[in-house]
């Protein structure tokens, strides 16, 4: 049912999301904040390890282009 490519793309985005969340706390930052959260919470939802990835791509460059 898991795969270990699944295991370690869900990890290193995890990783990713919690530098971002705490980033975006201290910083007041909210995009960086709420795509933090987004990133260590999606791989409970997604199983496919393209999308996965696709998406963690995603909400990484998201507080780079989003600007509130």
């Amino acid at each position: 049912m898991l795969d270990t490519s699944y295991l370690l793309i869900s990890l290193v985005f995890s990783s990713i999301g919690l530098g971002y969340s705490i980033y975006g706390k201290k910083q007041k930052h909210t995009v960086a904040f709420y795509s933090g959260v987004c990133l260590m919470f999606y791989p409970y939802m997604v199983y496919d390890p393209i999308l996965l990835f696709l998406i963690g791509v995603a909400l990484m460059f998201a507080p780079k282009f989003i600007h509130l």
